[in-house]
């Protein structure tokens, strides 16, 4: 079987840092923005527990993970993977 496909924990964990580091800072002064910045970062912790939970399925199923780091990391036998904006396949 071939291994799931996911990110890599670390993607999350920068993404948190810089929202609550930088980006929370930024907009301290703006109550607007910064309740969106707080939504945002509460949905990044959600989908990363929710990322746990399929790990832990996969573990329970026994179906290997490959942490990704980078969408590039397909193998050469594989088709492309269709564009995120057009939703075509490079040739």
């Amino acid at each position: 079987m071939e291994p799931i496909p996911l990110p890599s924990h670390i993607h999350y964990e920068l993404l948190l840092q810089m929202l609550e580091r930088q980006t929370s800072f930024a907009v301290s002064q703006k109550p607007a923005v910064r309740e969106q910045v707080h939504q945002l970062i509460s949905t990044l912790r959600k989908a990363m527990a929710q990322q746990k939970q399929l790990e832990q399925t996969c573990e329970r199923a026994n179906l290997p993970i490959d942490y990704r780091w980078s969408v590039n990391n397909i193998a050469f036998d594989q088709p492309p993977s269709p564009d995120i904006v057009t939703g075509r396949r490079e040739p």
